[in-house]
Parts: structure tokens; sequence; C-alpha cells
């Protein structure tokens, strides 16, 4: 039977949120097939084994999974049977697990970080690596990669906090220039809307500006487009495919970090999306190359602008750890396409072990 490692929680703005997809992911993995050990990772980085995982409620997120505090826990960041070994430093108590599930976002979790241990210690981990994450995260060098790969995206501009400080009116003005309201301003390496505002005139740019700095030291600017927002869940190594297309439709401005999560009526679902079939397959082979393009492997979702009268679409991010809540895009398209949640968690496990197997056959010594 393998052991699998769900890690939930992190130092990220999305702690909360990554608490709600473990709950749904240790209640639907096939406890025939997997032994569950929950491993919690608070708000400090210290990480947590739970011996016996415990779903609670939370006012604002229903079903979450509780993280105790539980000892000085340290992990291997060598091979060592190309297991994650957890050893607990006050009690001398000892686990393993045979593969990670991730079930974490945001920085330290899934812009590559936590993927650079798991690879020292040659261990088995669902999603992308740690180039593919970083990329995924980071939303001005995933753009000009996709710009580069001939993936239409919406304009933007990028400004690094070190800029801002030393000549804010000469941003200014380039944005006022380039960019058309409204606009979108967000931190470049965030999640879950984390950060992000719109902003309708100019009057209100710097402020937003100065918030985004608060979540990351470099921020994107980008052009507002009157669109439909369109998702698909990508799945596969090598050879990814894509399910059926999905659209959210927001109660709010945007799908903010409420709207995804805390306010049950913060947006409409569609799946299928309403878009004609010849426009659905062009815009899932889309999703499959920009995949492809930002070096993913595992999962991940992709999420386009579809423009409401010209009918153009723009990738807008890749989202490679996505969440795993019962309300979550990933798992409900999969769903849809004929996968049900239990099978989808089986399948991510599988591709984890094949891309594990398929590293450790490359030499490492001339």
């Amino acid at each position: 039977m393998l052991n699998v490692g769900v890690l939930y929680g992190g130092r990220s703005g999305e702690h909360d949120v990554s608490r709600c997809s473990a709950a749904s992911v240790i209640k639907c993995l096939d406890k025939s097939r997997y032994k569950v050990t929950a491993i919690g990772i608070d708000r400090d980085g210290r990480w947590h084994v739970q011996e016996t995982p415990e779903i609670i409620q939370d006012k604002d997120f229903g079903s979450v999974l509780k993280l105790n505090k539980t000892g000085d826990w340290y992990v291997n960041h060598y091979e060592r049977e190309r297991k994650l070994y957890l050893f607990n430093a006050r009690t001398g108590k000892e686990v393993n697990v045979d593969v990670v599930f991730p079930v974490v976002h945001g920085t330290f979790c899934e812009d590559g970080t936590l993927q650079g241990l798991l690879e020292l210690a040659m261990v088995p981990y669902v999603g992308a690596d740690v180039i593919g994450s970083a990329i995924g995260m980071d939303k001005d060098v995933a753009k000009r990669l996709l710009r580069d790969a001939g993936i239409p995206v919406v304009d933007w501009i990028m400004i690094p906090r070190y800029q801002w400080n030393t000549s804010k009116k000469n941003l200014m003005d380039k944005i006022l220039n380039k960019i058309n309201f409204p606009c979108f301003i967000k931190p470049c390496n965030a999640g879950s809307s984390v950060g992000i505002s719109k902003v309708k005139n100019p009057e209100s740019l710097e402020q937003a500006i100065e918030n985004a700095f608060e979540w990351d030291n470099k921020i994107l600017v980008e052009t507002g487009i009157n669109a439909r927002e369109i998702e698909f869940s990508v799945i596969g190594n090598d050879r990814p495919e894509s399910s059926v297309p999905g659209e959210i439709r927001p109660s709010y401005e945007f799908y903010s970090y409420e709207a995804k999560y805390i306010d049950s009526k913060g947006a409409d679902l569609f799946i299928p999306a309403d878009i004609d079939t010849e426009l659905a397959d062009k815009m899932k082979k889309t999703a499959v190359d920009g995949y492809s393009a930002l070096c993913c492997k595992g999962m991940a979702r992709v999420d386009f602008f579809l423009e409401k009268e010209s009918r153009r679409y723009y990738l807008n991010e890749i989202n490679t750890l996505p969440g795993f809540t019962n309300i979550s895009m990933y798992p409900k398209l999969w769903g849809k396409t004929g996968v049900d949640y239990s099978a989808l968690l089986d399948r991510l496990i599988d591709l984890a072990m094949e891309r594990s197997a398929d590293k450790n056959r490359l030499k490492t010594e001339f």
C-alpha cells in the first residue's frame, strides 16, 4: 500500500484555502489503495505530522483540515530510499511517505521552493517540477514565454519595486500612455487573487500599486478587457490532455479571493461553458500548448479571457497547484469530462510516480 503524504497549510496568504482543499483530498483518497499521512505546515513554516487527520468546520471555508503543532519535525534533504522521512526531535518518532501530494498554494508552496526540497530528497510528488512551478507562479515570466510561443496574452507592464521607489513619476507616465482603463494591478507571484485590484481611473492607480507591493517585490499592470472567464483543467506529463471548458461569472467586479472561497454566491459556474465546438477546440489546444510552453507536468488549471465582442481569446495564467475544494474548478471540470474526484487523485499520483521513475533513470555521475 502506497503511503501518501498530504502536505497542506504553508507560509502564504492562501494558508486557509489550502486547509480547505486538503480536507477534500483526504476525504476522497481511496483508503483501500493508500495509507494517508497528513503533514501540516504552520504559518511559521514549521512542519507537523498529524497522527490522525481531523476535519473541522470553519465559518468561512466550511470543512478544513485541522493543523495541530506536534513537535519539532525535521525532513531529509538527501536521498533516503526515495522516500520523505520526518523525524520528531522531541519524541524520537519517525514516519515516512512514498509520495507527496502538495495541497498548498502561493509563495513558498507552488513557486518551486517546496519542489526543490522534494527533488533534493528524490521523492515523488504530485504536480509541476521546480521549473514549471516557478514559471507558472511568476506571471511576468509566464507571459513572456507564452508570447514567444505565439500564444496570445493581454498587454501588460511589469514594475520591480526598486524602479517604483526611484522612478515613480516616469512609471506612472508609462502606464498612462500604454495601458487602458479599467486595468488590473497584480503581484507577480501570488495566487487566489490575493493583492489584486481593479483600477477604473488614474487617481486610484498609485494606491493599488502600493497595495500589490505588499505581496511581492514586482507587480503587473495589465489592460482590462470586456471578457468572459473560461478555464480548462489540464493533466499529464509528456502527453497532456484537457478537460471540457468551464466558465466563471463572478458576482463581484472580478473573480476575487472572497468570490472564490468565502462567498457561496460569489460566482456562478457553467460547465461546460456555452461556447461553440470550433472555438472550444481551439482554446483547448491552446490550453495544452500553453501548458507545454511553460514546462508544466502533472496538472494545471489554465485560465483564459474570451473577449465578448470579438471572440478573441487570451491566456491569462496557469495555476500549477489549483484549488481542490469541493467547489474548485479543477476537479469539477474533470468530473464533467468523465473523471470523478477519487479517480482524478489516483491519476495524479500515478503521474507523480511515472515522472519520478523517468528522472531516476538519468545518470548523476560522469
